[in-house]
């Protein structure tokens, strides 16, 4: 035994503590990369919002305000074409939200404890919906819509509220396999107790799953409002007049009039429109982080 411990390599206090010390000064490298990297452009959106119209365009320096104002906020919360694009993308946000929470929630109960055949190959079926951009959807989306106006006479573009009808199909695959995976980490003893005593698979989700599973519903939650809050595409494809646009296009439609960009104001509404999602994250991130590490830990 002497012997075999003799011949162990040995680490010195010094030398773990040199180790140490490499590795923090990498750590703090990358950290600090990682944050030039990220936080550059909303500073020089920030940056940019400050400065009139004037100054964004003389030749001076892009990170240095010379005369500072909040212009370009005022006349953006001021205007009702922006207030109500803000509105409406919080409306069609919300209501997306609670559409995709009771259609996932109640699917992903069904595929991770009430097990059926063929439930394992629609669980990833559903994930693999997920996967099929919306670029590829919105073609065929309009043609359906354009069935939909001549077989029925319901006109569906141009309207704000189809939106509510299209962003689930973003949201509720990858929101079921979120709750799948969070159902599948708690333990079975749980629903076949509340079994045995009587329950029904429906109180069983109510009372025992929904109150566990908070974590992993919080994080579906934000996944489905940030999805659904900074969407483009299919507002850009299916709504044309003010009224009925949304922030993200409706910043871009008003704002660019031609080869005239109004930057200040784009980076002010750009800004404003990344609040909402920022502050839910600033307060919700540990849930977040939570319920989409669930189903890691399983086992």
């Amino acid at each position: 035994m002497s012997e075999t411990t003799a011949s162990l390599p040995t680490l010195s206090y010094g030398s773990m503590s040199r180790d140490r010390k490499r590795a923090l000064w990498w750590s703090y490298f990358f950290l600090i990369v990682f944050a030039i990297f990220f936080l550059t452009p909303p500073i020089y959106m920030m940056v940019t919002s400050l400065k009139t119209s004037a100054e964004i365009s003389a030749a001076t320096s892009p990170w240095i305000v010379q005369s500072p104002t909040l212009q370009n906020y005022v006349g953006l919360l001021t205007d009702s074409v922006f207030l109500r694009f803000f509105r409406n993308s919080a409306v069609v946000s919300v209501i997306v939200v609670i559409i995709t929470m009771l259609v996932s929630v109640l699917a992903a109960f069904a595929l991770a404890r009430m097990k059926f055949w063929g439930s394992a190959t629609l669980a990833t079926g559903v994930f693999l919906t997920y996967l099929i951009t919306e670029t590829l959807l919105f073609i065929p989306l309009f043609k359906m819509f354009a069935w939909v106006k001549e077989t029925v006479g319901i006109e569906l573009i141009n309207q704000w509220w189809v939106l509510i009808l299209l962003y689930p199909t973003l949201t509720v695959p990858f929101c079921t396999w979120i709750m799948i995976g969070y159902f599948s980490s708690i333990p079975k003893e749980l629903d076949e107790a509340a079994l045995i005593d009587g329950a029904t698979w429906f109180q069983t989700l109510t009372r025992i799953f929904i109150p566990v599973a908070i974590p992993g519903i919080i994080a579906a939650t934000i996944f489905a409002f940030t999805v659904s809050w900074a969407q483009f595409l299919y507002p850009l494809a299916f709504t044309t007049s003010a009224e009925e646009l949304v922030l993200p296009v409706g910043i871009i439609s008003t704002l660019i009039k031609g080869d005239v960009f109004n930057w200040g104001q784009i980076m002010a509404g750009a800004l404003l429109g990344a609040a909402p999602p920022l502050i839910i994250y600033a307060f919700l991130m540990d849930y977040y982080i939570a319920g989409l590490t669930a189903g890691a830990t399983k086992g």
